[in-house]
């Protein structure tokens, strides 16, 4: 692991991300979604950045593997705080619903807390499936995707 004070580079998808890092991508298969956000998992431990990763809790245990089979030694980095892997409930769907507040809040909190703990940068990796179902609060989706918009250039760090 490669902890440095100078900013890296960020790479998506074969290209440098700018200042302005909010991703959103669309995947046809979970083959492609990993074959696509794996280099940028990947280059973001070799880089020494925190991974803050929101998965639906029934491939949780999938995405632990993919992330084993990618290299990352996950026992060690959820230990060690560089990764951090929690399910919908746990940030999008609070309480049985969609808050967007609440999840705005949440978002900025664990950027400004990946800088305490002294990770030069989080990369926060958020599967949003949830949002294709039937959920409370859903019809906010929109809403909570533009004022994120105005939230996420306080900061440097990559959220897809």
């Amino acid at each position: 692991m490669i902890v440095s004070t100078e900013q890296q580079p960020v790479h998506l998808a074969g290209s440098v991300l700018d200042r302005k890092r909010h991703v959103c991508a669309f995947f046809h298969t979970r083959d492609e979604e990993y074959r696509v956000l794996m280099p940028f998992i990947a280059e973001g431990f070799d880089h020494g950045d925190r991974a803050f990763h929101i998965v639906d809790p029934n491939n949780r245990a999938d995405h632990m593997e993919r992330l084993r089979e990618g290299g990352i030694d996950t026992e060690s980095a959820e230990r060690d705080g560089q990764l951090t892997v929690i399910r919908w409930e746990d940030a999008y769907l609070r309480d049985g619903h969609f808050d967007q507040n609440a999840m705005l809040s949440l978002i900025e909190h664990v950027l400004t807390e990946g800088k305490t703990l002294g990770f030069p940068l989080t990369r926060l990796v958020a599967n949003m499936e949830w949002a294709l179902e039937d959920r409370p609060g859903v019809e906010d989706i929109v809403e909570y995707e533009t004022r994120l918009n105005y939230v996420l250039p306080k900061y440097d760090d990559a959220v897809t």
